[in-house]
């Protein structure tokens, strides 16, 4: 019969992704319309993130004496010695025919010498297991798999210790018929396969990939080299990692697990290990869970971050979005009141209303490797985002949740550095990331609860549904957004007195997550709110204002750790709310008026920590003002260079704050426990610190040499000042806000908060 030939030869490409992404999200509207009665009918669900995960490698992979077993004795074992185009089998339960040796009977076989070209096939009708020793072997085979493992129970391949061993294929399969698409890489197994051994193995999968598993595939120990046409290291029900030492060069995924049928199996999980990979496509993609216990990780994909499509921004205002929303004072010093500063884009010409206005920033996923044009709703800064895409370039991908125990990353990529369809947790390890999209991006939640984590390069550098910072030390530098709490399932986008939401927002992944999910359907309804206040009721609002888009439900929660933002974009960044409990959080936010240093829709809610944002005025916001510990926001008469002081102090002379802001900036926030509701304060400019600073935050020396901007009384949680003085906010510029034609609104209304003086302490005559 003659032979079927099927040319195997794989080109990858990389399609270039232009996405239209707004830089920042559109401030809440309250209004006294919108909270009278606003009611949702259909299924809610309630997220709960739990603290710490638990999922470990050892939850998820056991071994039996298999796995772990390297020893082998010529007595009890069978000889294989390769020739060439020939072997010669000492021992029972193979045979060599045809250049190719054919294992029939469980049992231990050691290889070695030379095939150029033949196979290694076991077919065990029993299921047991065959323990082939590659024993200083080089196997090739030009037309086909050079180990095949089509029928055993388990297979477990020990690189013998001192040894260099070569399995390889050739770039073109011949098959029996058109319907036959298997074997399709160098090593390949329908059943069980495990690797052992402290030897040395380098695969070439010239046809399409390197090792490949129908069922489980664990690597225990042993340096494992692979180059691959398409993907490195595949294993169907699982990938597991001990230990070794393993390099990747594969035009597709590096590693990755493929059951997508079963979400109790489709995982990668790993104990340790030595790993460089360089992929085309991701580096490491589980199916469903990616656990990695600790290790040391070089992986670059897509060629690296240089090589990430440019993102073009339509900019702020996207869908007819107007300047709502925000919480600037009246008297913002420069430039006066009800004029947009001077680099603030223009108004679109729209005539839309805020009637079913969209939601900000979705956190997508681009989890599918086929080529698509979409237009997305939910982008960040309520723009339609038109991207093609015909390749996913993550570092660290899984389908349902990925959970880093430890271990070192160093991350170059044309995508997401990690990325999940569902939940990120890292718990601990320390990242060195460049990335071409977002640094770590979760769908639903993303967890940090230790580590070192800096992001010297990104488009946004944390993004999700619902961000927790429990602790940890994290660094980030993006392009947009610094912190972005976006997307997710349960968004809603209304300004109307009602809206209804038929969505169902449960998803099976939440099973496997550390996400508790409940799922509740029927009508929720709030009732009226004008109870809270003028203030409250017309937030977002200003001279001919419309609001913005209401506030959604995702949330960014600081409550440990320390966290360092430089941002082109917004610093932080929440379609919801912001909650600040604890920890260290320095923005250095943007220098363009479209975009703000904090930027959210629901409050700001701050009852501990040390708080310093600084970054232009044209978004300013400050905390809320239901806020347990107080803030101050100052407003510079002009933009201050970057690395001019900003100094802070009480009437008796305490540091409150001493920060050089890294970029040029106008406004700055501070809130520190040390402030008082009725302290009295003034604000330096310029001069010097004998302190030693710590991104660009001092904590200790001696300041001197400024110029006095403004002293004052603070007298609310939320003090509002510029040059002249403490201010009132009845009305002012806000950031842009989405979904609907809005004026130049933003103000919160404050009462008048007391007298002011250019360089005296004020008091408040009411008290």
């Amino acid at each position: 019969m003659k032979k079927n030939m099927i040319t195997g030869s794989k080109l990858w490409s990389i399609a270039m992704i232009t996405s239209l992404l707004a830089a920042c999200s559109s401030p809440a509207t309250t209004s006294t319309t919108a909270n009278a009665a606003t009611s949702t009918t259909g299924t809610t669900k309630t997220v709960s993130v739990s603290e710490q995960t638990s999922v470990k490698y050892a939850d998820l992979v056991s071994l039996d004496a298999d796995d772990t077993n390297i020893s082998w004795s010529e007595a009890d074992s069978t000889a294989i010695k390769l020739n060439g185009t020939t072997a010669t089998v000492t021992g029972s339960g193979a045979k060599a025919a045809n250049g190719s040796v054919t294992i029939s009977e469980a049992g231990t076989y050691v290889l070695s010498g030379e095939l150029t070209d033949g196979q290694i096939v076991v077919n065990v009708a029993d299921k047991g297991t065959v323990h082939l020793v590659l024993n200083g072997a080089t196997i090739h085979d030009n037309d086909s798999a050079a180990i095949y493992i089509q029928k055993a129970g388990k297979a477990v391949i020990t690189l013998e210790k001192g040894t260099k061993n070569t399995v390889s294929d050739g770039k073109t399969y011949v098959y029996a018929d058109a319907t036959t698409d298997e074997p399709d890489a160098a090593i390949f197994s329908k059943a069980d396969l495990t690797f052992n051994g402290a030897g040395q193995l380098t695969v070439t999968g010239n046809y399409n990939e390197g090792i490949t598993s129908k069922d489980d595939l664990k690597i225990i120990s042993g340096n494992i080299s692979v180059k691959a046409a398409d993907d490195g290291i595949k294993g169907k029900d699982m990938v597991a990692i001990q230990a070794g030492t393993i390099t990747i060069e594969a035009e597709g995924d590096g590693i990755k697990s493929t059951n997508d049928t079963d979400t109790t199996k489709g995982y990668v999980a790993i104990a340790g290990g030595t790993f460089d990979i360089q992929s085309g496509n991701d580096g490491i993609q589980a199916e469903t869970a990616l656990v990695a216990d600790g290790g040391t990780y070089n992986i670059v994909t897509g060629g690296g971050s240089t090589n990430a499509p440019a993102k073009v921004e339509e900019g702020p205002f996207g869908g007819g979005g107007g300047w709502g929303g925000g919480t600037p004072p009246t008297d913002m010093g420069t430039p006066p009141d009800g004029e947009p500063p001077a680099d603030m884009p223009e108004m679109p010409n729209n005539s839309g209303t805020n009637a079913g206005a969209n939601t900000n920033g979705a956190a997508a996923s681009n989890s599918a490797n086929t080529t698509t044009t979409t237009t997305d709703n939910n982008a960040d800064a309520d723009t339609a985002t038109t991207a093609t895409e015909s390749t996913s370039a993550k570092a660290l991908k899984a389908g349902t949740d990925l959970t880093v125990n430890g271990g070192t990353y160093t991350i170059d990529s044309m995508d997401d550095s990690l990325h999940s369809n569902n939940n990120v947790t890292v718990n601990d390890g320390t990242f060195s990331i460049e990335s071409g999209d977002d640094g770590i991006h979760a769908d639903q939640a993303l967890t940090i609860n230790g580590g070192t984590i800096t992001i010297a390069k990104s488009y946004e550098g944390l993004e999700g549904a619902m961000i927790t910072l429990n602790d940890g030390d994290v660094d980030v530098t993006a392009s947009d957004d610094g912190v972005n709490a976006a997307g997710g399932e349960t968004e809603t986008a209304a300004n109307t007195a009602a809206s209804t939401d038929s969505a169902t927002t449960a998803t099976d992944a939440a099973t496997t997550s550390n996400i508790s999910v409940t799922e509740t359907t029927g009508t929720t309804s709030t009732t009226d709110q004008a109870s809270q206040g003028t203030a409250v009721n017309q937030q977002g609002r200003g001279p001919g204002g419309m609001g913005g888009a209401a506030a959604s439900n995702n949330e960014f929660h600081i409550n440990g750790g320390t966290l360092t933002v430089n941002a082109g974009g917004d610093g932080l960044d929440s379609n919801g709310s912001i909650n600040m409990t604890g920890g260290t959080v320095i923005v250095n936010g943007p220098t363009n008026s479209g975009n703000g240093a904090l930027d959210y829709d629901g409050t700001f809610e701050i009852s501990g920590g040390y708080l310093v944002a600084a970054g232009s005025s044209g978004m300013a916001q400050g905390t809320s003002d239901a806020s347990t510990q107080n803030t101050i926001v100052m407003t510079f008469p002009a933009t201050q260079k970057a690395g001019t002081l900003v100094h802070v102090q009480d009437s008796e002379g305490n540091n409150i704050l001493t920060f050089a802001p890294a970029k040029d900036y106008q406004t700055v926030v501070v809130s520190s426990p040390d402030l008082a509701k009725d302290g009295s304060y003034v604000i330096y400019s310029g001069g010097t610190s004998t302190g030693k600073a710590v991104d660009g935050l001092y904590t200790d020396g001696t300041y001197s040499g400024g110029t006095q901007v403004v002293a004052f009384q603070s007298t609310s949680n939320v003090t509002w000042v510029n040059e002249s003085g403490v201010t009132t906010a009845n009305t002012g510029m806000g950031g842009p806000g989405g979904g609907g034609q809005g004026g130049f609104g933003g103000g919160r209304n404050r009462s008048q908060s007391g007298t002011t003086s250019d360089s005296t302490v004020t008091t408040d005559s009411a008290k």
